[in-house]
């Protein structure tokens, strides 16, 4: 029996073949695939990565490692600069008892912060530079006076880098020199601080296709498990690889276009400038939803409106906050009824 909508669902032979075409590019390349789980937040997918050969995942925050640890994930890349207080300090040495944990820093007091409150522990360290999208990140040639401030208290194995204004059209191959460039540069920094890198992270869903894995030795993409009408419109995917829909019903009619049960709560409201609504439609590629509020969707479309009571599958601009709305996902079959996967990571931010 299938939720009441809107619920998201989960297409597993779309998924297991996203998940196994991108695990077979990284074998073939021959670099390492860590891929960002706070895109499902789901140990049941992350599994799933793991067996078609994922070294390991990439997590936002210490709460969701704590998540997948739990689940039996036993090595884990925190891939944002922690600053750590005396808790988060105690539950990073936690996870070390259970796993192979790497966390982020970007700057000399950060670096020298976790090297004090890390002592001892096998916590790994990556510093992380910015390859062009002026987020967080240190200048790549700065990489190896970041690491010298752990040194001799904590490993410092490598660097990475978040290529994330690759989320602009046409932008993936210019994106994915830069992040080399600025990998190449920090692992010299590395070196000329004594350190010999032996990680270098980058990648994300829209460069992965034109990734330098000659200078990356690890990708960590995250979408790329069930795509989104970012990604679509990016040309990042194609609509028959988007593996997550959320299943909505036709509630009214009005002023002759089509309104859904579902809204912001269940979609999420991110809308790049890019985009040419604020979802689209995976059965209805030229209708958009033009309209959106908490707990409606207004869709035009050029096709004969549905009949009210059906129902349609609403692809979500960004996938990653979609599943953070709900508690589950719902994965469906084509000789099986749907089954609820929870959402275990949703929530923790800290």
């Amino acid at each position: 029996m299938s939720p009441a909508t809107p619920y998201l669902e989960v297409d597993i032979g779309r998924l297991d073949r996203n998940i196994e075409r991108v695990a077979a590019e990284a074998a073939t390349a021959g670099v390492a695939l860590r891929p960002h789980v706070k895109t499902h937040k789901s140990p049941d997918i992350a599994h799933r990565q793991l067996a078609a050969g994922a070294v390991g995942v990439t997590v936002a925050t210490v709460g969701e490692a704590e998540v997948f640890v739990r689940a039996g994930v036993t090595d884990v890349l925190v891939a944002y600069p922690l600053w750590l207080t005396d808790d988060a300090a105690a539950r990073v040495r936690a996870l070390t008892e259970q796993a192979v944990l790497t966390i982020g820093v970007d700057s000399v007091t950060g670096a020298a912060r976790a090297a004090d409150l890390l002592a001892g522990s096998d916590v790994r360290l990556l510093v992380e530079v910015d390859s062009g999208h002026h987020r967080t990140g240190v200048p790549p040639e700065h990489a190896g006076a970041v690491a010298r401030a752990a040194r001799g208290s904590l490993a410092v194995v490598g660097a990475f880098t978040f290529p994330g204004h690759s989320y602009a059209p046409g932008a993936g191959a210019d994106v994915a020199r830069q992040e080399a460039a600025a990998l190449t540069t920090a692992a010299a920094s590395l070196r000329g601080a004594g350190i010999e890198p032996l990680v270098l992270s980058g990648g994300s869903t829209p460069s992965l296709a034109e990734a330098d894995t000659d200078v990356a030795s690890e990708l960590r993409p995250g979408v790329y498990v069930f795509g989104d009408a970012q990604q679509w419109e990016l040309g990042s995917c194609s609509p028959d690889e988007i593996a997550l829909t959320c299943r909505s019903t036709v509630v009214s009619h009005a002023n002759g276009r089509m309104v859904l049960d579902a809204g912001s709560k269940v979609l999420g409201a991110d809308r790049a400038a890019y985009s040419s609504g604020h979802g689209r439609l995976l059965d209805d590629p030229d209708a958009r939803v033009v309209l959106l509020s908490e707990h409606h969707a207004v869709v035009e479309t050029e096709q004969p409106l549905p009949p009210l009571g059906s129902t349609v599958r609403v692809v979500p601009n960004h996938v990653c906050n979609a599943v953070n709305l709900v508690d589950e996902l719902w994965a469906t079959g084509p000789a099986s009824a749907p089954s609820p996967w929870r959402v275990a990571a949703r929530g923790r931010n800290s």
